[in-house]
């Protein structure tokens, strides 16, 4: 919730799952979602509809606090993967109906984590030609 939000609207709403049914009916929601039925416990994000001031903003504040999140779990020692849910409607009907959100409520990403079974590591995706420098 520490994340920076367009004019401090924060839309975000956290909902931390570790109901087994419910992770199984979460990796039922995306093609790419599978690991989230084994995962012990996953974080759904959802953005308000309501009193929120610049919507077209939503999804970038929304990307901020996700990465908030897995600099967390990689911080202690977990590991995690943001599985977009936004902004296709089918993934986002299921998710809703697997959380039974309000209607203020839309789904924007899960983030499935635990101890990972082993950890890969990071590569080197630095590419010094997509950095541009104007003087």
């Amino acid at each position: 919730m520490a994340a920076p939000a367009a004019v401090n609207q924060q839309p975000w709403e956290f909902y931390v799952v570790t109901d087994k049914a419910v992770l199984e009916k979460l990796a039922a929601a995306s093609p790419y979602a599978a690991m989230t039925a084994k995962a012990p416990a996953a974080i759904v994000l959802c953005s308000r509809t309501e009193n929120i001031l610049v919507p077209e903003l939503v999804d970038v504040d929304m990307a901020i606090a996700t990465e908030n999140i897995l600099l967390e779990i990689e911080a202690l020692g977990l590991g995690g993967v943001m599985l977009g849910i936004a902004p296709f409607a089918d993934r986002m009907e299921k998710v809703a109906e697997a959380l039974s959100l309000p209607e203020t409520l839309k789904p924007f990403t899960i983030v499935p984590f635990g101890y990972p079974a082993k950890k890969n590591p990071q590569p080197d995706r630095f590419d010094e030609q997509r950095v541009h420098y104007v003087k």
